[in-house]
């Protein structure tokens, strides 16, 4: 079976054009039992930090998740998938509270999705330290 393995850091024109388009993604997460938790999400790809980022209430279920696997963070995916193109971004995830950060997600989120999300007091991020990418733009 193929792989199709990309650089998270450095990925070919392709791949990373897939990722500036508006698609849906879903993102997975483990509870704490080990059962995946995969829910639809918006998710922006930054390649030059090696991060990607999803913003989110910080109630929400995949935000206990990732807080539930501790201080290394939790090991998550996020996918995408448009006919015979896909994405799949893996890595650590953490939960960011810091404005600047939450702001930066908002912004990054803004300018893919084309639109601003309304205001939240209660949003946060999740940042995901990229450690593999592979798929087919």
């Amino acid at each position: 079976m193929a792989a199709y393995p990309q650089d998270p850091g450095a990925p070919d024109a392709p791949y990373l054009t897939f990722w500036q388009e508006r698609h849906l993604c879903t993102l997975t997460t483990l509870r704490p039992d080990g059962t995946p938790h995969v829910v639809p999400v918006g998710v922006t790809y930054d390649p030059g930090a090696r991060l990607a980022r999803v913003i989110t209430n910080k109630s929400s279920t995949k935000v206990g998740n990732v807080l539930a696997a501790g201080p290394d963070g939790a090991a998550v995916a996020v996918c995408q998938v448009d006919r015979r193109r896909w994405a799949t971004l893996e890595g650590r995830a953490y939960v960011r509270t810091e404005p600047e950060r939450v702001a930066e997600a908002v912004r990054r989120y803004a300018e893919r999705y084309g639109r601003m999300p309304a205001p939240n007091p209660h949003r946060v991020a999740i940042e995901i330290e990229l450690t593999r990418a592979m798929g087919r733009g």
